[in-house]
């Protein structure tokens, strides 16, 4: 028998030893490369990452692949005296044969693997565990690893939340009037029973207007399933760590693991990850009924390539991402020197490919030549000699449009009475047990519609219900070959491949021989809704739902004329022929070994818990603010200067909730207010001589002067640098402020805000925002897609009107707000903070700077993070270049380059600054804060600085002394004099230091008067780089 191959003897779908590599080497010469690159020398198989820029990727030999699915692609037996043997299941998509280093993870289907035991359904709950390693050694030539889940909690995860959940939603299926029931979820109905028309046992799972709860849906079955669905990925996460090596590619198929990426890159962040779908993608509209869909998008972009089928079902994942996400997508550079179609999320980029599978011919021709399947095709038509034979094969549920076949059926032999007789509808119904009502309530509406097309015109249908494993690869071709038209109803479907399986069957039809066999043969009759109809292009394309289309294809099957068969034939034979299910799988792994990503771990970090969790694209240097490194730096300086955002950053934000940023627009919300902690940190900080303390912010000029107007020595910055007011030690009262540019023309905004009306009069969601000297059109609320086209929109014609203005207009996505922003030219909070370091000298009496801290929150304050980052840099090389060390490693690409170089005489060489973010996200910073309590932390503790300094001014800890740079470091048993002018006296007592009176006055030493006063100072003072505070 066909499906009873040994795998060693070098099946079509033999599969390379993935532990062995020399063993699969010796294989080679008996394996077909179809597109694959040569092997290269083994000195060169992984190029750098330069090269990578100029050169195609290649798939190597010595390129390791991880494939995992919900079903291992093989066939397990167990023989009466309990040994095991195993098959490859040749008709799967993922047992293709490969030349590379390929291990396959997953289940294996054996007796009661879907957790129906007991009581009369199946005597066995899986693989015994007793047996488990018995099973592993058999798998082990296969390069399989099974996955061990108990056999009710798979069966909780597939027929529960999958097939009764995802499933629906996946194929744009939504019930809203479902009444819920209790009782087991993974039975197989009694196909005899009656149902009520909207009593369903599955209702539970689909509905979308669940209560509230602790777990997702409500505490209820919806949190069972879904805590089984995330138990089973997480029982894969564990296989797949072990199996995976190094540089290894790691794909995903199916809905059943969407969420398996968050638990993998958690783990192994350096890992190559795709993702790839076999069924539709829901609008975002349907998909938003889901209660968990937040946790699933951010399961499959965790991933760093996402792959479909079609663009439809792409364009609906983009679409959902987009609105459920707030994520940008679009055409993005790859390391081949190409674009490719990408999500922009937190720093990476998640390429989305969508390739269609296809067939393999050599496979699918050795099936058709083999003796039992000419039998078989002999055996059916003769048993339906004279007449035409359309054939269908689908599972028995309603999305694969079953009865609308029949009732087009049926009125085409209403309309068409002299086909009856003549024609044979072979419907192959497969059961679909986990459907479970959906499944009871198609096979009786067939049944009951196949009885009375038969009562009518006898032996028109022929329908058989058969279980899955009796119509394998090698049944279905028989069927499909005996067949002169293959019908495909669908109203929603993903992968199917019966329409290529029929086309193989049928390209013998092309020849001089097939065209003489009286025979009209080949066509397809193809559902819109399914995913082929778009590959398929010589089929007769049919709307399901329009059943006179239906009855029309019928009609067009059997009349159509020889030459336009022979060309739709030959159409649809150029797809299947040329896109090969090692084409298709080569294309996908070409994609996903093309992503750009680093090898190095540090360039990723992790944010969220539990399924929330993401992963970032960082530099690899990207950690948190070390206070210990600021505090030390901050102590040692002579200069300082303190940059700090507002909102966000010292204070917390008022943007966050939507409703919350209109109603503060609009004044009908009073802002949030700084803390008197936060006002006396400010104080003590600005009271410091050497600290010269901003806080730039976007707000108003009277907002700002409200809340900070009484810190004496504060300086303010107001609508992003637009207005600027020196420190100054008066407190309350008005502020004197200058502007940053001159304060021109401003008949601009009266223009603006005029078309901003018009784009908000049409655009619901939409609203004006105007501050003293900037006016911006707000689209955050309304809705995504139509809010970005409008803004683009008005960009462009705010770009027309104003252009005689001096007047910058800026676009921030969903991601930044939403909005459309009119300025004067120029404004920004990098300008303001270089204006600022240029006047330290003239205004504060101020000697080069020599310690910087920047903090800010969001893609406002990104400019004055980038402009300080590179005013650091400068300082740094100009550092090193007097030492003569090696050059600093480039700026990462998140930094906007700008000519600083005009800050330079204002600067010293030693500067030390530190930029920093609150929150890890991308950013042009060095460093991030986790939030706004961790930026008053580190505010407090340079305060403790300034305090301690002042306290024990006469007294030195050992953190003084690595500040000092002419302090001795070797001891002597005696005191040691240096320069009269600079040096210290060490005494012999207690090591304490003091400068020397050159005067000759006698002065009076600070000694310990006891070993308690000194060890608290050594206590107050002693605490070394390591924790500072």
């Amino acid at each position: 028998s066909l499906a009873r191959k040994n795998a060693s003897a070098g099946s079509l779908y033999g599969l390379n030893s993935r532990n062995n590599s020399s063993a699969g080497m010796t294989d080679q010469g008996s394996k077909k490369k179809v597109g694959f690159a040569p092997q290269p020398p083994p000195t060169s198989h992984r190029s750098s990452e330069a090269g990578a820029i100029k050169q195609a990727v290649h798939l190597t030999s010595s390129d390791g692949l991880i494939v995992v699915s919900a079903f291992l692609p093989v066939h397990l037996t167990r023989s009466n005296d309990g040994e095991w043997s195993a098959d490859w299941d040749y008709e799967a998509l993922l047992s293709m044969q490969t030349h590379l280093r390929v291990t396959r993870v997953g289940t294996v289907k054996w007796r009661g693997w879907h957790g129906n035991v007991g009581g009369g359904k199946s005597d066995e709950s899986g693989v015994p565990v007793d047996e488990r390693h018995k099973v592993e050694a058999v798998l082990r030539p296969f390069n399989c690893v099974p996955v061990w889940v108990p056999t009710t909690l798979f069966g909780e995860m597939y027929n529960g939340f999958c097939k009764g959940v995802l499933w629906p939603i996946l194929h744009n299926v939504a019930s809203v009037y479902s009444t819920p029931q209790t009782g087991g979820n993974t039975e197989k109905p009694d196909p005899d029973k009656d149902i009520e028309p909207y009593d369903s046992q599955y209702a539970e799972y689909s509905m979308d207007d669940v209560a509230q709860g602790p777990i997702h849906g409500d505490g209820g079955r919806e949190g069972e399933l879904w805590a089984a669905f995330t138990a089973v990925n997480r029982h894969f996460t564990d296989v797949i760590i072990q199996c995976f090596n190094e540089g290894d590619l790691i794909w995903i198929h199916g809905f059943h693991l969407m969420i398996l990426p968050s638990f993998l890159t958690r783990r192994i962040s350096m890992a190559k990850i795709g993702i790839f779908l076999h069924t539709p993608f829901p609008s975002s509209e349907i998909f938003r009924t889901l209660w968990c869909r937040e946790d699933l998008l951010r399961g499959m972009l965790n991933a760093d390539q996402v792959g479909f089928h079609l663009f439809e079902y792409a364009r609906h994942f983009l679409t959902c991402c987009r609105r459920l996400l707030g994520l940008n997508y679009g055409m993005f550079p790859d390391s081949s020197g190409g674009h490719n179609l990408a999500i922009d999320t937190n720093g990476r980029h998640v390429s989305v490919t969508s390739i269609h599978a296809g067939v393999e011919p050599p496979v699918l021709h050795q099936v058709l030549s083999h003796k039992s399947t000419c039998d078989r095709v002999a055996s059916i038509r003769n048993q339906f000699r004279g007449k035409v034979i359309f054939a269908a094969i689908d599972r028995m549920e309603s999305l694969k449009g079953i009865p609308l076949k029949l009732i087009a059926l049926e009125r085409f032999l209403q309309r068409c009475p002299e086909w009856a007789g003549k024609i044979v509808v072979v419907q192959v119904g497969i059961s679909a047990f986990e459907r479970g009502d959906d499944y009871t309530k198609t096979r009786n509406e067939i049944i009951s519609m196949v009885t009375n097309i038969n009562n009518r015109w006898p032996g028109t249908v022929q329908f058989q219900e058969c279980a899955e494993s009796e119509m394998r690869l090698q049944q279905r071709m028989a069927l499909l070959r005996a067949a002169d038209v293959v019908m495909v109803t669908t109203i929603r479907d993903g992968l199917n491949l019966i329409p290529l399986e029929f086309t193989i069957a049928h390209l013998d039809a092309l020849t001089e021989q097939g065209r003489n066999d009286g025979r009209k043969r080949g066509l397809c009759i193809l559902s819109e809704f399914s995913s082929c109809t778009r590959v398929m292009r010589g089929a007769l394309h049919v709307n399901p739902w329009k059943i006179s289309e239906i009855a029309t294809a019928f009609y067009q099957a059997l009349t159509m004329s020889e030459d336009e068969r022979m060309r739709r034939i030959s159409i649809a034979s150029e797809f299947v022929t040329r896109v090969t299910t090692q084409r298709w799988a080569l294309a996908v792994m070409l994609d996903l070994k093309g992503v750009q990503k680093n090898e190095d771990a540090g360039k990723y970090a992790g944010a969220g818990l539990g399924l929330g969790f993401r992963l970032l694209g960082m530099d690899s240097k990207f950690n948190s603010l070390d206070a210990n490194s600021v505090a030390r730096a901050y102590r040692s300086a002579k200069s300082r200067l303190i940059l700090l955002d507002y909102g966000g950053t010292i204070l917390a934000n008022d943007n966050l909730d939507q409703l919350q940023r209109f109603q503060f627009v609009k004044k009908s919300r009073p802002p949030s207010v700084p803390t008197e902690g936060l006002i006396s940190t400010l104080k003590e900080l600005c009271s410091d001589h050497r600290n010269i303390v901003f806080v730039v912010s976007g707000k108003e000029r009277h907002s700002l002067t409200k809340t900070l107007c009484h810190i004496p020595n504060l300086g303010l910055a107001a609508e992003h640098g637009m207005f600027v007011s020196w420190p100054t030690p008066k407190v309350g009262g008005k502020r004197r402020w200058e502007t940053l540019v001159p304060d021109q023309d401003r008949s601009w905004r009266s223009i603006a805000t005029m078309i901003m009306e018009v784009y908000t009069s049409r655009t619901h969601g939409s609203y004006i925002e105007e501050t003293e000297m900037k006016v911006l059109w707000q689209y955050r609320d309304a809705d995504p897609e139509f809010g970005y086209l409008q803004s683009r929109e008005l960009e462009d014609h705010l770009s027309n009107v104003l252009r005689g203005f001096s007047v910058d207009i800026l676009h921030g996505g969903v991601e930044e707000g939403g909005y459309v922003e009119v300025r004067p030219k120029g404004v920004n909070k990098g300008v303001v903070s270089m204006h600022i370091i240029k006047n330290m000298e003239k205004i504060f009496n101020k000697g080069k700077l020599e310690f910087a801290l920047v903090i800010g929150d969001d893609h406002c304050d990104e400019p004055m993070l980038s402009v300080m980052r590179q005013v650091g840099r400068r300082a740094s090389e100009a550092h090193i270049a007097k030492k003569g060390g090696q050059p600093l490693a480039p700026l990462p690409a998140t930094i906007a380059q700008v000519d600083v170089s005009s800050c330079d005489e204002y600067i010293s060489s030693n500067l030390k600054c530190f930029t920093s973010t609150v929150g890890k996200k991308p950013t042009a910073a060095a460093n991030y804060v986790n939030d706004v309590e961790d930026v008053h932390e580190l505010l407090e503790s340079l305060v403790k600085v300034t305090t301690r300094e002042t306290v024990h001014s006469g007294f030195y800890s050992v953190v003084d002394l690595k500040t000092m740079d002419d302090t001795p470091t070797s001891p002597g048993p005696e005191a040691v004099k240096f320069d009269a002018q600079t040096s210290w006296q060490r005494s012999l007592s207690m090591c304490q230091l003091h400068t020397p009176d050159m005067s000759g006055e006698p002065t009076d030493a600070r000694v310990s008067n006891n070993l308690d006063d000194f060890l608290g100072t050594m206590e107050e003072d002693g605490e070394d780089d390591d924790n500072f505070f």
